[in-house]
């Protein structure tokens, strides 16, 4: 439980605390499996909601959901409760909001294309350097001409109108394959089979409503379940990847407060790492370091200490080592890490004490003093007071049902973006295309009826021409008529001289 300024975890020969001071220091709860990591961080979180502290957590398994239950008083737990010293020990539920990415045990979770960018949609499709090149001139296109980018369509639609204009485009943006960009179509049909086009979208996730806390005063604890979303942990690990990223961004600085805003526990924490690119790293050390000074705290939850990098290794403050064992030399180099990390105690052997270590101890260091670690004890951890165990899906539907944020999330929403404006574009283009076809095909039959009357023009005249020529016999007819008329006409001529003449003569 959380008392004025500090988490009680457990006792080892002294009261081990949390200090809410330094929570945002980081921390980092590794062991085996059944070990006990769950449970501390269930107490974890329950000492921060106590405390007014907000948390989110990726619920794996599922037993994390007991938080939102009040525990029974079972006699080991009574044991327990008595062996830390804890005289108050009673049961109660912490106020919880449940999420699922899918919709299916809780309240949807989304966030947009444009929201996740480029550097982490090509980390969870595992793109090469060509695609997610290709990726970034598509994203930077978008901006460019205000085309929203919300869901899987949104992206597909912009791919497949870049492909149509890659030609214009070389000059500017460089070359875009046909081969990059059908690698990129092929891997989005893979995400939207392992359930992105379900996260994917609006209304989007707004981080102020993971920083709830009651009337009175109380943080709330967000749980994630998990158990389906492992089944993609490329999707897993970039979302909590994402969430990290979106606090970061969002939230304003605040120093060193008093008590963190949020605590976001990473539990798999393995996932994130494994086969993560440099940049990418470099990007996750950046978050970590600085986002303390937002008044976040992050804790990783992993199996093995070798699973985080030493380079975020080194900011995570508050340690919790559960109880690691020593089969394969692998396991006996993270023993071996593991013991170093901590401020040795001389009371006895870090190492061996790690192998000895039984379920629901661990050894603790926490930040004390000016942010220094303590040194490491031996810890017998406090039970929780909340349900061992998942809750049932009758009380987690009932849960739902009286959320803060019920009606918030429920409905996807599909507002103009840009597969509606493509859509739109590529419509009036082939329409202008059909129109223009349709204008040269009309242009083209009537040049043809043109053709066809300028022939008919042509045969016509040519017709009248041959009517207006006179017959054979006609021309014999105009001949003889032309020839007696010249005949008749001399000698008319003749006879009229003549009878002139003559009748001078015979007057001589």
């Amino acid at each position: 439980m959380a008392v004025e300024d500090r988490v009680f975890l457990g006792k080892s020969v002294k009261p081990e605390d949390l200090w809410l001071k330094f929570a945002n220091r980081h921390g980092l709860i590794t062991g085996a499996t059944g070990t006990g990591k769950t449970v501390t961080l269930q107490i974890l979180a329950e000492g921060f909601s106590s405390a007014g502290v907000p948390v989110f957590a990726a619920d794996v398994k599922g037993d994390l959901s007991g938080i939102a239950e009040p525990g029974s008083p079972k006699d080991f737990l009574l044991e327990r409760a008595k062996a830390v010293d804890l005289e108050d020990y009673g049961f109660e539920a912490f106020p919880t909001i449940f999420w699922d990415l899918y919709g299916e045990q809780g309240h949807p979770i989304r966030a947009t294309i444009s929201e996740m960018g480029p550097v982490l949609l090509a980390r969870l499709m595992n793109l090469t350097e060509a695609q997610e090149g290709a990726l970034n001139i598509a994203f930077r296109i978008a901006d460019e001409e205000g085309l929203a980018l919300l869901d899987l369509k949104d992206l597909r639609a912009m791919l497949s109108d870049l492909a149509g204009r890659a030609g214009e485009l070389r000059t500017d943006y460089g070359n875009l394959t046909p081969a990059s960009i059908g690698a990129i179509q092929r891997r989005l049909l893979v995400l939207e089979e392992q359930g992105g086009s379900k996260f994917f979208g609006e209304p989007a996730l707004a981080i102020a409503d993971l920083m709830r806390t009651t009337r009175d005063g109380r943080g709330y604890v967000n749980i994630l379940a998990a158990d389906k979303l492992m089944q993609a942990p490329g999707l897993y690990a970039t979302f909590l990847l994402w969430l990290m990223s979106e606090l970061f961004e969002e939230l304003p600085e605040v120093g060193n407060p008093d008590k963190p805003k949020l605590v976001f526990f990473f539990d798999e924490a393995h996932l994130l790492f494994d086969e993560a690119p440099p940049a990418l790293l470099q990007k996750i050390e950046q978050v970590v370091r600085l986002i303390r000074s937002k008044g976040v705290g992050i804790y990783f939850v992993t199996q093995n200490p070798l699973d985080v990098p030493d380079t975020v290794l080194a900011q995570l403050g508050n340690r919790v080592q559960h109880a690691l064992r020593a089969f394969t030399p692998r396991e006996q180099k993270a023993i071996k890490a593991a013991a170093t990390t901590f401020r040795q105690n001389p009371a006895f052997d870090t190492e061996a004490a790690i192998m000895q270590l039984g379920t629901g101890e661990a050894l603790v260091s926490v930040l004390e003093d000016k942010g220094n670690p303590s040194m490491v004890q031996r810890t017998l951890i406090r039970p929780p007071a909340s349900r061992l165990g998942p809750v049932t899906p009758e009380e987690r539907k009932a849960m739902i049902q009286k959320s803060p944020v019920l009606g918030l999330y429920d409905e996807t929403v599909d507002p103009e973006s840009a597969y509606e404006i493509l859509t739109k574009r590529a419509k009036e283009k082939a329409d202008a295309a059909a129109a223009a076809a349709a204008e040269a095909a009309a242009a083209k039959e009537q040049a043809a009826a043109a053709k066809v009357q300028a022939a008919e023009a042509k045969a016509q005249a040519q017709a009248d021409r041959a009517s207006a020529r006179p017959t054979t016999t006609e021309r014999i007819i105009r001949t003889v008529a032309v020839t007696v008329g010249s005949q008749v006409g001399r000698a008319l001529v003749r006879g009229i001289l003549g009878s002139l003449m003559g009748g001078s003569s015979r007057k001589r």
